[in-house]
């Protein structure tokens, strides 16, 4: 069962100093071309973005994306190929080629593995997915996108991990699994829409404290789940630049 941990002084600060943004995936270059000029905003606390052409790779290189991509990878964002594991679901034949694409075509710096599975008997599976990545890219990093806490050995197989992708009214409730106090800030990622700003003072302060140091929080909504809210820039996009950039106090 998830315990509410309280983290020393030394993780707190740790997770202040590092807080960045995550993009889990915006909408095409074509149809969001703010969302993507916005994140080489010159200083933006950007971790990585998610670049998710077709669900995955797609059939063929995209020019809007590989442009889109260039741009970011040039500002010195990491940009991660987005891959689906469909909790398990996924071959490993089909995830080892969508990875080939994204590192052919876009020179990817590495890679993330949505809907990745939480559960212990997945993990071998998983794990040998994750050594094929880091050996086709030793230097690239991996997020496995669990949206929840999963069991602990996959903490040793991923660079970060998704413990939380949901709405605001969930996260303002929610606890941190207690192994989570065994690792860094760093190996953790909270996406969340809904949070309106009121409360992103406190959305930003419960991230520091269950020990998040990557964070996506939005005010859109999923709209009865026919609406990604993830897809387009947060409405207050200058605030939470404003925030994370400086540092915000308990």
């Amino acid at each position: 069962m998830p315990h509410l941990i309280t983290p020393t002084g030394a993780q707190q600060q740790a997770a202040e100093a590092t807080m960045g943004l995550g993009v889990p995936g915006y909408a095409h270059p074509l149809v969001a071309p703010m969302e993507w000029a916005e994140l080489t905003r010159p200083g933006a606390p950007l971790h990585w973005t998610v670049l998710n052409v077709a669900n995955g790779p797609g059939a063929r290189p995209d020019p809007h994306c590989l442009e889109a991509s260039g741009k970011l990878r040039n500002a010195g964002t990491r940009v991660l190929g987005h891959l689906d594991l469909a909790y398990g679901a996924r071959s490993f034949g089909e995830l080892v080629s969508d990875a080939h694409r994204y590192l052919d075509w876009y020179q990817v710096d590495g890679f993330y593995a949505d809907r990745a599975p939480t559960e212990r008997a997945a993990l071998p599976e998983v794990r040998r997915v994750s050594a094929t990545l880091k050996a086709l890219l030793p230097d690239g990093h991996l997020v496995f996108g669990h949206g929840a806490h999963p069991y602990p050995g996959y903490a040793e197989s991923a660079d970060q991990l998704v413990t939380f992708s949901g709405p605001w009214s969930d996260y303002r409730w929610s606890q941190v699994a207690e192994w989570t106090a065994d690792y860094p800030p760093e190996k953790f990622c909270h996406l969340v829409h809904g949070v309106p700003l009121g409360h992103l003072e406190e959305a930003l302060r419960i991230a520091r404290w269950q020990g998040a140091a990557t964070i996506w929080f939005t005010d859109r909504t999923d709209k009865h789940r026919t609406v990604d809210p993830f897809e387009a820039l947060p409405g207050y996009w200058d605030e939470i630049v404003s925030r994370i950039g400086r540092g915000v106090s308990e």
